[in-house]
């Protein structure tokens, strides 16, 4: 079962998945709640999170949550405003580094995302496009992302592919039917 109110932006690093992501919820014309997952452990990411909130602008509401998303999404999701969770890929950096399980936190996720009573926009990366990594912790983290991706794409509506700043449509609410 999908959630008619939750979309997916996915995309590789760099290729406007975020301020697509931010732009949607704008139009919604809702209230704006971002639901950040990163946290500023060092400079370079505390400069990433500014650079962030200044691109945001005004009009948003932020929660911070590192490891309980799926308690953070229920709570914050109404019919009222628009949630946008930024992003699912240092939300799954965290789960690995606080040792967490993955299968059982990505279940928590899809099942809040289906009992969503407002509507939620998450924002991943498409991490496995380019070359094999090297290491097996790269690797791991890497086939953990895919499944993510694939488990979160499964239960929302509306799939939306960005590159160089385009979003391509991958999944949209209705389902496609063959004509004869």
């Amino acid at each position: 079962m999908t959630s008619g109110n939750a979309t997916l932006v996915t995309g590789g690093a760099r290729s406007g998945k975020s301020r697509f992501a931010e732009q949607l919820c704008v139009r919604s014309g809702l209230d704006r709640i971002y639901l950040a997952t990163g946290a500023p452990f060092d400079d370079e990411m505390k400069a990433r999170i500014d650079a962030h909130q200044a691109q945001r602008g005004v009009g948003w509401t932020t929660i911070e949550e590192g490891l309980d998303l799926a308690g953070a999404v229920m709570r914050a999701a109404g019919p009222d405003c628009v949630v946008l969770v930024d992003c699912l890929t240092l939300w799954l950096n965290n789960l690995m580094m606080a040792e967490c399980d993955l299968a059982a936190e990505t279940a928590r996720l899809t099942d809040a995302i289906r009992g969503l009573n407002g509507p939620c926009v998450l924002v991943s990366n498409e991490v496995g496009l380019g070359i094999v990594p090297e290491n097996r912790l790269a690797r791991t983290f890497r086939d953990a992302q895919g499944r993510l991706n694939q488990d979160i794409a499964s239960v929302c509506a509306q799939v939306v592919f960005v590159a160089a700043g385009q979003p391509l449509l991958m999944k949209s609410r209705q389902e496609p039917e063959i004509t004869l």
